[in-house]
Formats: C-alpha cells, structure tokens, sequence
C-alpha cells in the first residue's frame, strides 16, 4: 500500500504529497520529502497532533530595546534599510523587537543533523516530533536534506532525557558566543544544565569559553555524529541573539564588569583571514597606531587570552567579522568601531554592541577591485579620510566618559 501511494503522488506532484501528509500519511512512507512545519509554541498549544504533555515556559516576553544611532551618523534615514536574511536591518536597530526568551519541553522527538561541505562544513540541525511534524526554532529548521539524512540513516540512538543547544553553524566564533553562551549561562542560572548535550566537535575558542565560564566541558554529555537522536524528553530553548538580558550574562559571566577603567585601544586586523581583509590596512594602521591604538592578530590569542585583552579595552575597531565578537568581554560602555560593507549591512554587531550598553561608531568601506566573490567576502578599502573625521569625535567621546566617571 505504502510503495502505491508514494507512486500516485510522484505522478501528481509536490502539492498532492503535501495535502497527503496534512491528511496524516506518515512522513516517513514519503521519504520524509512532504513534512508540516509548527513552531515550538504551536506545538505545545497543541495544534494539530496533541503534544502529550509538552510544556513552553516564557522566560522574557517580546519586548522592544530602543538604542543609541551610532555615535558617526546624524539620522535614522542614514542607515541602511535592507533586512536580507537578517531578518532586521540597521535602521531597525534603534527601537529593536527582542523576540521572547523561552524554556520548552517536547515529548517524542527526533533530532536530525548534516554537516554542509560545500559551506564551510556548517551544522545545520532540525527537530521533528513523533508524528513527523518539524518543530522550528530560529535556527533550528528543516530543511531538504534533513529527509536524505533520515533516508539514509540507521536507528537512532534513544535517550530519555536531553537538552539541545546546538543551533545553525555552532561553531562559528561569533555565534556561538552570542547564541549559545548566553542559553548555557541561563540554563546553569534555572539550575537545568544536567542533561544538556555538546557538540562533540568543538573548537579550542569553544571548549575554553566553558572553561573561562567555570563549565567543565567534560562534564557534559554529548551525541554521536552519526546518528539521529530519538529523546523521550526533549528540552530546547528559544532565544533572540540580541536581547539585552541574554547578552548581558555574558560579560558579568567572564569578569568584564567592575574592575579598574579600560585604557587599551584595540585594532583587530583581519590579514590573515582567507577573505574579507582591509586591502588597505598599512595605511589605516598608520593613522589607528597614531591615535594611540595596538594591532592584535586574533588568531595568535588562546580563548582565555583574548578575554583578558577585551577586559582592558576602552576602544575595540575591526572589520565586520568574528573579532568583533570580543566585544561581550569589554567593560559596559566601551566604544566599537565597525568597518562594514554597505552591499553587506549586516547588522548584528551593532545590536550586540547596543545591547551590551557600548557606544558603535560605523565606518563605510567599499570592495577593494572588481570582484565575483559575493557580499560578505569581498577584500574592503577605507577611506583614510573617514577614519582621521572619526578620530577626534572618538577622543572627544572618551574625555567626556572619563571626565562623567571622575564626577
């Protein structure tokens, strides 16, 4: 019966496939290639398949941050309009919407996983429930080669409990600190950090920012990379990258608050990086090194060491990128001062930094030659010009923060 349905919906097409599994044929006879999608708070209202017993507790409701323009631009209209696959855009940044913070417990679910060589060998996690519906997350989705995953997979390894925390590309620098972090410090706040599972292929920056944070990563539990999971009781939690509360735990997390006031001006330079380097770096460090800044080469800093270094810095200036991350080390109120591609307004960094109560300076930059690498990749030039404009206002900025903290 199985092989004959699956054959009359070859012949009919996709939406005949998806209106047989809105009927309730298991997604599974079809190859898992029609899939519903609920997100977590559908799925523990009980829309559709009742949930069993699945839980969503609200830890911050949506809510809206408003936040400094940068310290360089006049007026709102200035920024750049584009939300692209952010979601959010630059102009948005001021009076941002945090999405709400939430603590779910579903019951019967598999989570699925790949790995995208053809992407910087990224993570790409999904979570389906025991009827085969996908439960999205912000970065937890299904996606179509999730379906060749379970088609190709054996039985999953079964647990009874466990906590998933790994999102969409882990293990990038910057997003696991500001994606991941902040839930293990909110799970170890709740006391819920028991069952939670780590990537078993982590990076040095990862295991050390456990560490830093007194989190023994080999006290966790982790996940075959081979196998799908099936969990009796599974735990996720939703968050918002750039909410002000989460952030914030980061910080007071690694020591970064109190102490004595930050002196260091810090450049990050990106000239070993494989892409997106300041063609014209030489030049600008002329003026950075004159105003009394020090070129640091993130790649040749352990974890631990980096920390230390944000810890002193009172001005943080890089290229848009994962240096920009160190950020959440600085003191409050610290300066940072991004180099960005307008063709990329990515603004990420400029939610972080509002978030975290620092004051964000923007310098425009523009791809260095004719190029056919895509936005985002692109070697940048900046105008020298616009970095000896910024200089005086950024001297002006911290006398006065001195002059206010010596009141």
């Amino acid at each position: 019966m199985r092989t004959r349905i699956v054959e009359r919906l070859g012949a009919w097409g996709g939406r005949a496939g998806s209106a047989a599994v809105a009927r309730g044929v298991p997604p599974s006879w079809l190859g898992w290639r029609w899939v519903r999608r609920q997100t977590v708070a559908e799925h523990c209202a009980g829309r559709g398949d009742p949930p069993d017993g699945a839980r969503c507790e609200t830890v911050h409701p949506q809510s809206v941050s408003r936040h400094a323009l940068p310290l360089n631009v006049a007026r709102r209209d200035n920024l750049p309009g584009e939300r692209g696959w952010w979601g959010f855009s630059f102009r948005d940044v001021p009076t941002r919407v945090n999405g709400p913070t939430f603590v779910a417990t579903l019951r019967d679910c598999t989570v699925v996983w790949y790995r995208d060589p053809d992407r910087d060998d990224d993570f790409f996690p999904a979570i389906l429930s025991r009827d085969g519906v996908a439960v999205d997350l912000r970065e937890i989705r299904f996606r179509e080669r999730h379906a060749e995953v379970l088609r190709r997979s054996g039985p999953p390894r079964r647990l009874r409990r466990a906590t998933w925390i790994a999102e969409r590309v882990y293990h990038n620098y910057s997003h696991w600190l500001t994606a991941h972090v902040p839930k293990l410090l909110l799970l170890r706040d709740r006391g819920a950090l028991a069952d939670a599972l780590l990537p078993p292929e982590r990076t040095a920056a990862i295991d050390g920012s456990l560490r830093l944070a007194g989190l023994d990563p080999g006290r966790f539990p982790s996940f075959d990379p081979s196998r799908p999971l099936r969990v009796d009781e599974l735990t996720v939690v939703g968050t918002d990258r750039f909410r002000p509360e989460l952030l914030r735990l980061v910080p007071q997390a690694y020591g970064a608050t109190g102490g004595r006031p930050p002196r260091r001006r810090v450049f990050i330079s990106r000239a070993r990086a494989a892409r997106r380097r300041l063609a014209n770096e030489d030049e600008v460090w002329a003026l950075l090194e004159a105003a009394g800044f020090e070129r640091v080469h993130a790649e040749g800093l352990t974890f631990e060491e980096q920390v230390a270094l944000m810890r002193e810095t009172s001005v943080l200036c890089a290229l848009h990128g994962a240096g920009l991350a160190n950020m959440l080390f600085c003191p409050p109120g610290a300066h940072v001062i991004e180099i960005a591609d307008p063709a990329f307004p990515n603004p990420n960094f400029y939610a972080t930094a509002a978030a975290l109560g620092h004051h964000y300076w923007l310098l425009a930059a523009e791809p260095a030659a004719a190029t056919a690498a895509p936005p985002g990749w692109r070697d940048l030039r900046v105008d020298p010009g616009a970095v000896r404009a910024l200089l005086p206002g950024l001297d002006d900025r911290l006398r006065l923060t001195v002059a206010w903290a010596g009141r």
